[in-house]
């Protein structure tokens, strides 16, 4: 999957240069600007330890809006040349583990922001990737849904995220359920199905993980 994941990077840095440092992004309050920044935060200071730990979320905030204030093409070409060999996302498995979702998910915050976008065409080795990603964050994302939940991709294959009546299952491929899971409901291309009342309450459900 670290192969995945540079793919993603250097997607997401072609992107962001062409769209320039003030294009939308569905991530809420963020320009292009503010979400290299976020990506070179993560690889480059400790602060990012406030995006998880909420009593550090303040140096956190402080110190993103600082690399925003940088030169955009500065932030694009650290994101591009990778994390530093002290980072621990400079390790393979940890670069697959986290950075396969981070950056498939961020490319797609970036491309779905804008008008005339269409899901991507995956390779299926791709796909399967990020159907793993989905299986170690489905329990984590619905352990408090309102409803049982049962995640299908196209091939049939299911996961669990919570087991409880009534159920809902939710199908698509494996990038439309993922960026489901991470919160982006709109823009993911998925179908849920079930209850009437029980789809309902999970599309009203905040999926923040």
């Amino acid at each position: 999957m670290s192969r995945i994941a540079a793919d993603e990077r250097r997607q997401i840095c072609d992107l962001l240069e062409e769209l320039g440092p003030a294009a939308d992004t569905l991530c809420e309050g963020w320009a292009t600007r503010d979400l290299a920044a976020h990506l070179v935060l993560r690889e480059h200071s400790p602060a990012v330890v406030g995006i998880r730990v909420k009593p550090f979320a303040g140096w956190t905030r402080h110190t993103q809006e600082g690399y925003a204030r940088r030169p955009y093409a500065s932030l694009i070409s650290r994101i591009r040349s990778g994390p530093p060999l002290w980072s621990p996302f400079a390790l393979p498995p940890l670069d697959a583990a986290i950075n396969t979702s981070e950056y498939f998910v961020h490319h797609e915050d970036v491309r779905r922001a804008q008008e005339g976008w269409e899901p991507r065409d995956l390779h299926p080795k791709v796909e399967d990737a990020l159907w793993q990603v989905v299986k170690g964050w489905a329990r984590i994302t619905f352990r408090s849904a309102p409803t049982g939940v049962l995640l299908r991709r196209e091939t049939g294959e299911t996961v669990t995220g919570r087991t409880a009546e009534p159920t809902v299952t939710v199908v698509g491929r494996p990038q439309e359920v993922l960026l489901y899971i991470m919160g982006r409901k709109a823009h993911a291309r998925v179908e849920l199905e079930g209850d009437p009342d029980a789809v309902r309450a999970l599309r009203g459900e905040d999926l923040t993980v």
